[in-house]
């Protein structure tokens, strides 16, 4: 038997990226996909966010590998239209066991806003979309898991950043590291809560992962006119950034049975970069 045969998975931030990669790896393993994400642009993010197309594509993806998906188009920072989906999705499918709180943006510019409304911008929209698009999606999605009483797995993406920090006089680097160091607090306290229900609470670490938020051009001409970020960002291990499909092993381990005495644990998978 496949590692989550039968289970059902939300999964935010899905269109591209590490939510494409996990949404793939867990309809390897036998898992049903609800599927959402913004497809579309954010005022403050400069890199080309995902289209309706590229959630489509992943919802291909899914069906290739022999599983049932619902994609939607859905900011995470609206919690009843999350709340809508997840209901739609507990309806066709009939249960939700795995939930990965994974939809983020970096709002990185390579010269930094002085105007104070836009910077004011900048903080509001990165902790509306990291930390409160987290938050939003456990309150969207947990009562559905405790009514069924099936237990289940909530993974919330993190960041070496909520681990350790990556300050360079950047207020889009202090606004990142602060919602995935919230995000870290959230974990715990979920994890805490939804313990009764035999429903475990984790967050994953990654250093740098090769997806469109980090190979970028909006990133590459930053990196050129801050030198300081390869230090800040710099692995242990002789790679500069892990690769999603990493990132979707870690989720697989702690959705499932493999992980079924794992919950409060921020698991890093960092290239070292946190002992650097």
């Amino acid at each position: 038997m496949r590692r989550v045969e039968g289970k059902v998975a939300f999964i935010t931030g899905a269109a591209r990226g590490q939510g494409r990669c996990h949404a793939i790896r867990l309809a390897e393993e036998g898992a049903d996909i609800i599927a959402v994400d913004i497809c579309a642009p954010v005022e403050t993010v400069g890199y080309p966010m995902p289209a309706p197309e590229d959630l489509d594509e992943t919802a291909r993806e899914v069906e290739k590998r022999g599983r049932k998906v619902l994609a939607r188009v859905v900011d995470v920072r609206d919690q009843p239209a999350l709340r809508e989906v997840v209901g739609e999705g507990v309806a066709q499918f009939g249960r939700l066991d795995i939930v990965v709180a994974n939809a983020g943006i970096l709002a990185i510019a390579v010269d930094e806003p002085a105007d104070p409304d836009q910077r004011q911008k900048v903080w509001q929209t990165t902790l509306d979309i990291n930390i409160g698009g987290a938050w939003n999606t456990v309150e969207a999605a947990a009562p559905a898991m405790v009514k069924a009483g099936n237990g289940g797995a909530i993974v919330f993406t993190g960041s070496t950043q909520g681990l350790k920090y990556a300050a360079n006089n950047d207020l889009s680097l202090t606004a990142y590291t602060v919602a995935k160091h919230g995000m870290v607090g959230l974990m715990r306290c979920t994890a805490a809560d939804l313990a009764p229900h035999s429903i475990r609470v984790n967050s994953v670490h990654p250093t740098g992962v090769n997806t469109p938020m980090v190979a970028n051009e909006v990133m590459g001409e930053y990196a050129e006119k801050h030198p300081r970020l390869g230090e800040l960002m710099g692995n242990l291990l002789p790679v500069g950034v892990v690769e999603p499909e990493d990132i979707s092993e870690a989720v697989l381990y702690l959705v499932a049975e493999s992980g079924r005495y794992v919950t409060g644990v921020t698991l890093p998978v960092d290239a070292g970069h946190l002992i650097k």
